[in-house]
């Protein structure tokens, strides 16, 4: 039986091509809100780094109600270090949207996430998105979207895709890139009735359900996502929960209380059929990837496999001179228990606990994905330190490989010469270049190690004008050494509270990260300094007064505006002998050894043995 009453799609898209604002449209347009309802932007975005940032993180779960059929849609995340989301949470869906930015086209993570739509055969709807934008290309971009599909063998039929042509913030859609004053989203409504299959629903089959999301509650606890594959679900059914990837994994449990979507809300539900998208509550040890079963017939779906991590950092207690003074989880026990329970929502993430001490090894996706998980930690009230980022290397047939991105940059032309130069000293090979107007498309295969740090480097390059985007493109034979940063860093030499005395002493020898009455302690990176080498600065020393002082001499020191940086800049900066110090107040950056002669001691006995090795 199909169940013509209901539709199960997805959005999918490169970062910032407008999923969520074109969500917020079809929320409107679909009667959710009442008519005086103060309505936010974004509104899926519920995460305040998620709104904040202007990136979907998480995929969220909605529907919508057009002609008497129930549209469940699912907003899923554009940022390549966040695609097992996507990959996961396909399987829930019967279609997806896929949505096409109209000046910038089909862009890395595009492919990625049409890529996986195609391996699962689902039906696409092509929308170009944002045709009001002043530079939009509307009659190359949906050309551009067909070659892709050419370049990833889609079949015959997928070349037929209805192509609507959208503009997501002013809520309007239409067949033809001209857009009129009365056009709203019926072209796209009609289009996912018309194009996206309803679910099969055989509701007299015993139950299965494959978990593609987990969800949290204090009061219920842990909330399993998925669409219901066959039979019907009740609350207080008796079921088993099994493993496609690990048979040995049975085990029996009820379900508590069920919910369905509806607009932003999740309503309570006496019954949920075949076909539908249920939350439903009561099973403690649920995970991504469980399939819950009638126990009469208890069968395994398979589950798609996600991608393994590809860059690791170290997790460690906070024990810098200033440990314990800002967070209020301190200790290797909130540590792995925070991470424990990232692990039940994030399917990329591995922890592994490294011997006795405080530390974790964490493994994901990408800077960002790690990132986010350390941003969200310090909210929360955590603190900790966390080492420089560090591939993950795979040997392959006796051979040791290393991950591999694709980059994407949109440069003006004339600094094409100078990302080029950039990008070929930290291995990068240049694939092609497409000029774009006045502006220039290159892309590289790079070893993912070498874009460590170069974020900055190409936004300063670039005079700010450049984007640039990555995706994982896989693994190939180390290709060499690469040198991690040409700058040194100021390290503060005693303890103390900042002065200006000292700071404009200390200014000269590089750019400062710190201003006046700022506590620091001996060790603590406290600016970057130009040479190779680090240098060693008392920024706390205080001018000595003698009796010859004038009164108002001190007037005229005139400090130069810190460099203020942001967690991801803090990671990009670090050194191999640095760390990160995050707490709710605070980021510090620290070397790993604080005492100045033993660093000293430490540098001269490297070198040493450096000599004997060649």
């Amino acid at each position: 039986m199909i169940n013509e009453k209901l539709r199960n799609v997805a959005i999918i898209a490169h970062v910032d091509h407008g999923k969520t604002t074109l969500v917020d449209g079809l929320l409107k347009q679909s009667g959710v809100y009442r008519e005086n309802q103060a309505v936010v932007e974004r509104v899926m975005d519920s995460n305040d780094i998620e709104r904040e940032r202007g990136i979907t993180i998480l995929a969220k779960n909605t529907a919508v109600h057009y002609k008497g059929v129930k549209i469940n849609i699912v907003d899923t995340p554009g940022h390549a270090d966040f695609g097992g989301e996507v990959e996961r949470i396909l399987k829930m869906v019967s279609g997806v949207l896929l949505l096409v930015d109209a000046a910038e086209g089909p862009m890395p993570q595009t492919r990625f996430v049409l890529e996986r739509a195609l391996s699962l055969n689902l039906p696409v709807i092509i929308v170009i998105n944002k045709v009001d934008r002043p530079d939009a290309r509307v009659d190359e971009v949906p050309d551009e979207v067909l070659e892709l599909l050419i370049d990833l063998n889609a079949d015959m039929e997928y070349l037929d895709s209805p192509v609507i042509f959208c503009a997501a913030r002013s809520g309007k859609a239409s067949l033809s890139p001209v857009m009129k004053d009365d056009d709203d989203l019926t072209p796209l409504f009609e289009a996912i009735i018309n194009h996206i299959p309803a679910p099969e629903a055989n509701e007299e089959a015993p139950v299965q359900i494959l978990v593609s999301s987990i969800d949290y509650n204090d009061y219920v606890g842990r909330i399993g996502i998925g669409r219901v594959e066959r039979g019907v679900i009740q609350p207080g059914d008796e079921v088993f929960v099994c493993s496609h990837h690990d048979p040995e994994r049975k085990f029996k449990s009820k379900i508590v209380s069920i919910y369905e979507f509806d607009g932003l809300k999740r309503l309570p539900v006496d019954r949920c059929a075949a076909g539908d998208i249920v939350a439903f509550s009561g099973i403690e040890d649920i995970t991504i990837g469980d399939t819950v079963c009638a126990p009469s017939c208890v069968e395994a779906l398979p589950f798609v496999k996600i991608s393994e991590p590809t860059v690791e950092m170290t997790f460690a207690v906070n024990d810098s001179p200033f440990a314990g003074r800002e967070g209020k989880f301190v200790t290797s026990r909130n540590l792995r228990d925070r991470l424990e329970r990232e692990l039940l929502r994030d399917v990329s993430l591995r922890v592994s606990e490294i011997g006795k001490t405080d530390s974790f090894n964490v493994a994901g996706r990408g800077e960002m994905h790690l990132s986010i998980l350390i941003e969200n930690m310090r909210r929360e009230g955590y603190e900790l330190q966390v080492s420089t980022p560090r591939v993950l290397y795979r040997e392959i047939d006796g051979v040791l490989c290393e991950p591999i991105e694709e980059l994407v940059a949109d440069v003006p032309e004339g600094v094409v010469g100078a990302v080029m130069e950039k990008i070929g000293s930290r291995r990068g090979e240049l694939q092609k270049m497409t000029p774009m107007g006045s502006r220039m498309r290159i892309e590289f295969l790079v070893p993912s190690r070498g874009l460590f740090g170069y974020r900055n480097e190409f936004l300063t390059d670039t005079k700010g004008e450049g984007i640039m985007t990555t995706v994982f493109h896989g693994y190939a034979p180390f290709s060499g050494e690469i040198a991690r940063r040409a700058t040194g860093s100021l390290i503060a030499y005693e303890t103390g509270e900042t002065v200006t005395y000292g700071l404009y002493q200390a200014q000269d020898r590089g750019q400062l990260f710190v201003g006046p009455g700022v506590p620091v302690y001996a060790g603590m990176v406290v600016g970057v300094s130009p040479k190779s080498d680090d240098i060693v600065v008392n920024v706390c020393k205080r001018k000595q007064l003698t009796n010859t002082r004038a009164a108002g001499s001190d007037d005229a020191l005139r400090l130069t505006p810190p460099r203020v940086m942001s967690l991801e800049q803090s990671i990009e900066f670090l050194a191999d002998d640095e760390l990160l110090e995050v707490t709710p107040k605070s980021i510090r950056i620290r070397k790993r050894v604080l005492d100045h002669a033993q660093r000293m001691r430490d540098l001269k006995r490297a070198e040493a043995a450096a000599r004997e090795a060649k």
